[in-house]
């Protein structure tokens, strides 16, 4: 067994709560120049040209990429050799998020009871979502959702008989329906199969694929292909001003469900994408 002390979490939740809304990933800034070229309207390709200056400036700074800090979603691969000594991982995580937003004077944007409105101050608690896996290693990822995609995403419980152009459908429906809410250009993660409560979690580990890469099925694939092309062809363009990219990556991911069912959810994530991972 390996002993983790839980200090060593919350330093490396603290410190990718700062890097995530400071400095865009490269994939993301590297489809900001492609969709520059691509793009045809000169109004979208000026905001792609802001875009770009907005992620070098926040870098340069050391400031917020969007005044949106979002809420911490963490995902946790806690390899079963290791024992984490000293506090619980959930205290570790948010005492991580709360000294990340803290000494990185990004917005807190957590409130504690979602009618009487009142926040936590320090934007936890955190999404958590942990799974158990082989070995002794944590591998920590953390993603900043903000408001206005978070806002914009979907579930629907399509019945089976729906098949492949019900799917599309309700994906393409559902960014339409979103305009130019989640700032687009947009990153469309999509979670087929599941139940009820797996379908959304799908869609969002979805968004933490890299960019470059698609569905290891060629049948997913395509569809991915398929769904980013119709979403492109809606029209909303970047920031909503119209024009050719609206979206910049669809991801599915699947998981088997019941013969009765068939879940889709769309997670929307805006243009920043905020999302970085750590082994430790």
């Amino acid at each position: 067994m390996r002993e983790v002390h839980w200090e060593e979490i919350s330093t490396a939740v603290s410190e990718l709560c700062k890097n995530i809304n400071y400095y865009i990933n490269q994939d993301v800034l590297e489809a900001f120049k492609k969709g520059m070229g691509v793009e045809e309207s000169p109004l979208g390709k000026k905001v792609f040209c802001q875009l770009i200056e907005n992620a070098e400036a926040a870098a340069e700074e050391g400031i917020p990429l969007c005044q949106d800090t979002g809420l911490a979603v963490v995902f946790i691969s806690l390899g079963q050799e290791v024992v984490i000594k000293g506090k619980s991982l959930t205290d570790a995580v948010n005492i991580g998020v709360a000294k990340g937003y803290g000494e990185g004077y990004l917005r807190k944007s957590v409130v504690k009871d979602p009618l009487n409105r009142v926040n936590t101050g320090d934007n936890t608690p955190a999404i958590i979502h942990t799974e158990i896996v082989p070995g002794d290693k944590i591998k920590i990822t953390v993603s900043a959702k903000g408001g206005g995609s978070e806002n914009m995403s979907a579930l629907s419980m399509l019945p089976p008989s729906a098949g492949s152009e019900g799917i599309i459908d309700f994906v393409v429906d559902t960014v339409k329906k979103a305009g130019p809410n989640p700032c687009p250009p947009l990153l469309i993660g999509v979670g087929v199969g599941g139940n009820f409560e797996l379908a959304p979690l799908l869609a969002k580990r979805a968004l933490l694929r890299p960019l470059s890469e698609k569905n290891k099925d060629e049948f997913w694939s395509k569809m991915e292909e398929a769904i980013l092309q119709k979403i492109n062809n809606l029209g909303i363009g970047p920031q909503g001003f119209g024009g050719r990219i609206t979206a910049l990556k669809v991801s599915i991911e699947t998981f088997p469900c019941h013969i009765a069912s068939l879940p889709v959810a769309v997670n929307i994530d805006c243009h920043c994408h905020r999302h970085s991972t750590v082994e430790i």
